[in-house]
């Protein structure tokens, strides 16, 4: 493991696979009546969190409580940045206090590289602006494989809002990785700029036609549909029309659920969330039995047990995760 996780660039197929692996022994935690191991006893997390999030944040508190570290949940809204203090100052103050992690989520796009250059703590991306996502991108990854097995050769499509989604960029770089095929779709307004040059260069397809995708006209049938969320909170101009024709073109609606399901009973369908529901995806397919929402908030937890695991036990600690979570409660 590298000592921060910044972007999923960071990890090769191997890391990722490491990750994913330890995940599996960490999801048997979750399902034990008393969920907690020794694993980070001693160490202390700063959750960092300048922006609003509900999912990651308690996903990353929860993990290094089960594991026994110390946990620490700081807001922007809530610190000295609130009163003008700088990025750099906010952080180089907590890191004097001798923390070992700083899981950050921010604004900025990069954000958490600079971080990484101020501290001596680890650091983790939990979120930078339009950047990466990557423990997102692990938890994504690690859900589909327990629904679908191997992601070697499956066909996977992400849709929606690309241009403003941390997740999709972490996603391509994942899934890539572990040998996906992955087709991306979203209107003309809404493709980053310059993503012709990086489908190339990391191999996947783009498409501005649903329909033709999930038809299999554009290639071949899709084994998991990922949805991601219109970010309007980051939209400053008229990117589409209407909400209404948003979801006519590229909302996963109930139609095109009915669709799905009757020609690929064993697809499966993904939100990183939080959903808007009604415009990118439909009640009907957010709650539907191909729906992997909530084993997503799951997986989410045993991912980033994961991920502090790997980042943050000492060379003493066994690197085999079965026999400690069978250990005693702390």
């Amino acid at each position: 493991m590298p000592r921060h996780l910044l972007s999923m660039a960071d990890l090769d197929a191997r890391g990722i696979r490491t990750i994913l692996d330890t995940a599996t022994q960490m999801h048997d935690v979750q399902k034990r009546e008393v969920k907690k191991i020794p694993t980070l006893r001693g160490r202390t997390i700063i959750n960092l969190f300048f922006e609003d999030s509900t999912r990651t944040r308690s996903s990353f508190e929860i993990a290094g409580k089960w594991m026994s570290a110390d946990t620490i949940n700081i807001t922007g809204k809530g610190s000295s940045a609130s009163k003008g203090e700088s990025l750099r100052d906010t952080v180089r103050t907590i890191d004097a206090m001798g923390v070992d992690a700083m899981v950050i989520r921010h604004g900025a796009s990069g954000a958490c590289h600079q971080v990484a250059g101020w501290v001596d703590a680890h650091v983790i991306n939990a979120g930078d602006g339009t950047h990466e996502h990557p423990t997102q991108a692990l938890l994504d990854a690690y859900t589909m494989e327990h629904r679908l097995g191997s992601l070697d050769g499956k066909h996977i499509a992400i849709v929606g809002d690309l241009t403003h989604s941390r997740v999709f960029r972490s996603n391509i770089i994942s899934l890539r990785r572990l040998g996906a095929d992955v087709t991306v779709v979203a209107p003309p307004t809404l493709m980053p700029s310059g993503i012709t040059t990086w489908a190339t260069r990391e191999g996947f397809t783009l498409n501005h036609d649903l329909d033709a995708v999930l038809r299999g006209e554009a290639s071949r049938p899709i084994d998991a549909l990922m949805m991601l969320r219109v970010q309007k909170e980051r939209m400053s101009g008229g990117y589409f029309p209407t909400a209404r024709e948003y979801t006519v073109g590229y909302g996963l609606t109930r139609d095109r659920l009915n669709r799905l399901t009757d020609s690929n009973p064993d697809l499966v369908i993904c939100h990183p969330g939080p959903m808007n529901r009604g415009l990118e995806i439909s009640a009907d397919a957010a709650d539907a039995a191909q729906s992997l929402v909530l084993d997503q908030v799951s997986a989410g937890v045993a991912v980033r047990m994961s991920v502090l695991y790997h980042l943050l036990a000492g060379e003493d600690t066994p690197t085999e995760v079965g026999p400690i979570a069978e250990g005693s409660a702390a």
